[in-house]
Order: C-alpha cells, then structure tokens, then sequence
C-alpha cells in the first residue's frame, strides 16, 4: 500500500529507524561499559594459556574525566579451579593484572602502562584496542600448587575438568578521593564485565610422560 502524504511517509520512515534500532544495537567498539566478547584456554609451549577478548567502551562521564588528567586503571583477573564435590573447589591458579590508561592533554596522546611499560597512542580507540586483549601468565605444566598440595599431573589428567574465569573491570579505589565518594553512587562508574566462566578440559597430549 502507497502513502500518499508526505507526512506519512516520514512517520513510517521513523518507524523503521526505530525498529532498526531496536534489532541492530550498537557495534561493540562503540558500546559504553566492559563485557567478555570471547574467552579461551588452551595447552601452548608446555603450558596452559588463559586469554580474553574484551569489548571496552567509555561512557561520556568517564571520558571527560579521562581527558581533564583523571588516569584510568583498569583490573583484569584470572582464575583456574578445580571442582570438588565433597569440598570447596580448589584454587589451581589465579592472575591479577593492572592497566593504567592516561591522557596528556599537552601532547594529545594516550599512554597505556603496564608495571615500568608504557606506550603511547594517538586516538583514544588505539588505546583501548591494547587493552581489550588479555592474557593471563601462562600455567605451567609442572605447577605444584602449595596452597592445597595439588600436583599438576591431575590437571592434565583428561577425565578432570576445571573451570576457568575471567573478569574485567574499572578499579575506582585508585581514582583520586574526591571522584571516589562520586563513583560510589554514580553508576556512571561502574564498569565491570563480571565473571565468565567456562569449562575447561585438559589437551591429552599434555599428559605427563
């Protein structure tokens, strides 16, 4: 059926646009707030290697506070455990890592820095490009876990299965004090993907010869 005003016409055209939207959010690299895009453990170099993908978006009030000298620190964790049904699961490894992004207004240019690393950006996306992929320190094969005496050859065992875990999230206990009290009821600042977790089955060809 044909409209014939134009009036009609623009009302559909709105619509559709809504519509459209509705079914077709917005791209990851353009989303406000931190979420897993993909995670995945896998045997690499006589060792287990846990990494995520991460969708990182800034949201208007966290940029501004970015650009006007606020460094931004970022807090990636990592876990490993081993279900145990007749007990609490059991810690195999954990990994903690801290991004520090920051912005010279002198310069125009964002600084990633990892621990004494650090290195510069252009464009603000360039920047969170090296912050959405994450890698935790690799599990090697021959950990002995102390904490609970647990030999690694059981978590190379195929018939085992663990559950690895990761989460992504916005360290506002490292903003200064002022914008602390602030981010404590602004959710503006509450940037955290939460844990993902998935099961996790040793490589056979990792057993232990």
């Amino acid at each position: 059926m044909w409209l014939r005003s134009g009036s009609g016409a623009r009302r559909l055209l709105a619509v559709l646009c809504l519509l459209f939207s509705a079914l077709c959010p917005l791209s990851p690299a353009s989303a406000e707030g931190i979420a897993v895009r993909k995670a995945e453990a896998y045997f690499s170099d006589g060792g287990y290697q846990i990494s995520a993908d991460f969708d990182v978006g800034l949201n208007p009030v966290v940029e501004q506070a970015l650009t006007q000298g606020v460094p931004l620190y970022f807090v990636t964790e990592f876990t490993l455990t081993r279900p145990r049904w007749y007990w609490l699961d059991e810690t195999v490894a954990q990994n903690e890592q801290t991004i520090r992004l920051s912005y010279n207004s002198l310069t125009s240019q964002y600084r990633i820095t990892r621990g004494s690393l650090f290195q510069n950006f252009a464009s603000q996306d360039d920047a969170l490009g090296t912050i959405r992929r994450q890698s935790a320190t690799p599990i090697p094969a021959e950990l002995l876990n102390g904490g609970g005496g647990f030999l690694a050859e059981k978590l190379l065992r195929k018939e085992n299965s663990y559950v690895a875990s990761v989460r992504m999230r916005l360290d506002v206990t490292q903003l200064p004090k002022p914008l602390q009290v602030n981010a404590l009821t602004n959710n503006d600042w509450n940037l955290d993907s939460d844990w993902h977790r998935w099961v996790v089955r040793p490589d056979p060809s990792a057993q232990p010869r």
